[in-house]
């Protein structure tokens, strides 16, 4: 018999004329290889993968042990004469035959026959954690809190890229618009578990946004291997701990891990998550709305039945006088009383009085001040002499200090406030000098700048000021009428002309001539210069 693994009896040589095969006959080869190689086989693993059966009747899941695995089918005429369902994590025997899938180059077992052979490893290490964190009370149903009503801040632990995510934001915006806060995590892997804890344990510590009013764990559906980092000790005991409420949302419906159970409430799928910590918004103004009008009416109704109460009750009271008048007359009688009680405690009180002062009389009201008197006489005399023995105590106490005194010691001071009084004396003359000085400069550089600035300057240049009677000044020949006294002011004096006349001299002007050289006075300039 040939080897079950050689395709053909003869070996290919290993020349350029080696048989060349299509991919389907290569197929088919290893596929009638394989069965014939392996008809019925027995293979005991744990059942991986396990959704159901699918929408054509059949069934697909994997075997796996700690090496490797292998993918199994259950055919839809085949299911039915199972005596073992298969179930997620469960170890069982699977009596088939070995088989290829040409399509994707995978080999298969097809399951005839199903028996159990125990739990697996990962769902005997599962329940074991889950005993041992439900004695420590992590499971207690006591222990779960409730959602708040509407949250203003939702963290959401998932991965930002998935479809999770996406779903989650969009059904709370059309629920109920709130601040979702996503805390990006690896949601499969080996740093899955850790990092989840970490986000955890961040939205409830200080990590610099927004504290969240609740926490949405979340993930896709996947095998008991992809959902693992979810059955963490450390993660259960986060979500325990946590101060804020958690919901979970890890996997589909069937889907359950350690999580789910130490949460506050786990939801089906990430979708009910989000349906599940906010309400719709329309729904809570519509119960607002409806409130407030069954409100306004109880309070209506409430209203209208006190008031017919007490319309009820004032029909048995009798009327109002008949109720004052009885009170009034009482107080009048207890006026009376009171009035006539207060003229006896007053008459009482006079007797008592006559009868305690009957035997008072005035030399008795004289002796406490006869004797308060010849007190304060000897307290005065006993001050007097003790003024005097202190005055005189002092004069000799000043005398002694006098005697101890020597002239020198007197006239030492003296002569220091002298020395001091010289050298403020001297201060002062400095002072005094050096400011006579600065003033003297400065009113002598004054005094030259007003002589350049001073129009005597320019007279004596040769010029002269015209004047009218009123000793106002001339500044233009227009201004000047016919016959107008004018005056010419020169740096020696002032001469009177009028206009349309020869110069005059007035009596101011008869200062000696001064010693300038005549000049000869052109007629076309007129009779001003």
């Amino acid at each position: 018999m040939a080897d079950p693994f050689t395709l053909f009896e003869d070996e290919r040589p290993a020349s350029s004329n080696a048989a060349e095969f299509t991919v389907s006959e290569l197929s088919r080869a290893v596929k009638r290889t394989v069965e014939d190689g392996f008809g019925y086989v027995r293979v005991r693993g744990e059942i991986g993968g396990f959704r159901g059966r699918h929408s054509s009747g059949h069934c697909y899941f994997s075997l796996k042990d700690a090496d490797a695995t292998i993918d199994a089918v259950v055919w839809k005429g085949a299911w039915s004469k199972l005596a073992t369902k298969p179930e997620e994590g469960l170890e069982v025997i699977a009596t088939g035959r070995l088989t290829t899938y040409p399509r994707s180059s995978k080999y298969q077992i097809v399951v005839d026959n199903l028996e159990p052979a125990g739990l697996g490893a990962l769902m005997k290490l599962l329940e074991e954690r889950r005993q041992k964190l439900a004695a420590e009370g992590l499971f207690d149903e006591a222990r779960r809190r409730p959602l708040p009503l509407m949250p203003r801040v939702i963290g959401v632990v998932t991965s930002p890229t998935g479809a999770v995510i996406r779903d989650i934001l969009h059904r709370i915006a059309d629920r109920f618009p709130a601040h979702v806060v996503v805390w990006p995590v690896r949601v499969q892997g080996e740093t899955s578990a850790a990092e989840v804890t970490a986000a955890v344990q961040g939205f409830a510590g200080d990590y610099g946004g927004p504290r969240p009013d609740v926490i949405i764990v979340a993930r896709g559906g996947g095998s008991v291997e992809d959902l693992w980092g979810y059955n963490d000790e450390a993660l259960v005991r986060a979500v325990a701990a946590s101060p804020i409420p958690i919901v979970s949302a890890v996997g589909h419906e069937t889907d359950w891990t350690l999580v789910d159970h130490a949460a506050d409430h786990r939801a089906p799928t990430p979708t009910g998550a989000a349906e599940r910590v906010v309400p719709v918004r329309a729904e809570c103004l519509a119960t607002l709305a409806d409130r407030a009008r069954r409100l306004d009416t109880a309070m209506a109704t409430h209203l209208r039945h006190r008031a017919e109460h007490l319309r009820f009750l004032s029909r048995g009271l009798p009327p109002g006088p008949t109720l004052v008048d009885p009170l009034r007359q009482r107080l009048d009688i207890a006026a009376d009383r009171a009035l006539a009680a207060l003229f006896k405690q007053t008459a009482d009180a006079r007797h008592r009085w006559l009868v305690a002062t009957r035997h008072l009389s005035p030399a008795i009201a004289h002796r406490p001040v006869e004797r308060a008197g010849d007190r304060l006489a000897m307290a005065s005399a006993r001050l007097a002499r003790a003024a005097d023995g202190t005055l005189a105590d002092r004069r000799a106490a000043a005398a002694r200090t006098g005697a101890r005194l020597s002239p020198h010691l007197l006239a030492r001071p003296v002569a220091d406030q002298r020395d001091r009084l010289a050298r403020a004396v001297q201060r002062r003359d400095r002072v005094a000098t050096h400011l006579l000085a600065t003033l003297r400069h400065r009113l002598t550089g004054i005094d030259k700048l007003l002589g350049a600035l001073s129009y005597t300057a320019v007279l004596d240049r040769g010029f002269a000021l015209v004047r009218r009677g009123d000793d106002s000044t001339v500044r233009s020949a227009a201004a000047v009428g016919k016959g107008e006294a004018l005056q010419l002011q020169f740096a020696d004096g002032r001469v009177a002309v009028v206009e349309g006349s020869g110069p005059a001299r007035s009596a101011a002007a008869q200062s000696p001539t001064p010693r300038r050289r005549s000049r000869k006075v052109d007629d076309r300039q007129g009779t001003l210069l």
